[in-house]
């Protein structure tokens, strides 16, 4: 079974058209793989649909853009991946 790493980097490759090998867990997607809005929510609806989850990108967004948080922290493929694992996670009782 692949990493969700190696599944979201799949993922971008083949919406993006970025080599395989120039997607690193510390790439950036808009600032080092320069994938657009758009590409990038396609991006996001192929993730929701392979792990069956729903990126809260809106949230995201709007938690960079009041300065809460840093896009780094959604938006390198390391902390990506972190963010899909715990939504993938099953809730506790």
């Amino acid at each position: 079974m692949a990493s969700t790493f190696e599944t979201v980097a799949g993922i971008i490759s083949s919406a993006s058209d970025i080599p395989l090998e120039r997607i690193t867990p510390d790439s950036h997607v808009m600032k080092d793989l320069e994938v657009d809005s758009l590409s990038f929510l396609d991006i996001t609806f192929e993730i929701d649909q392979k792990f069956g989850i729903q990126l809260p990108v809106e949230e995201w967004l709007a938690a960079v853009n009041e300065g809460k948080a840093n896009g780094a922290d959604y938006f390198v493929l390391r902390n990506l991946c972190t963010q899909i694992d715990g939504l993938r996670a099953p809730a506790t009782v």
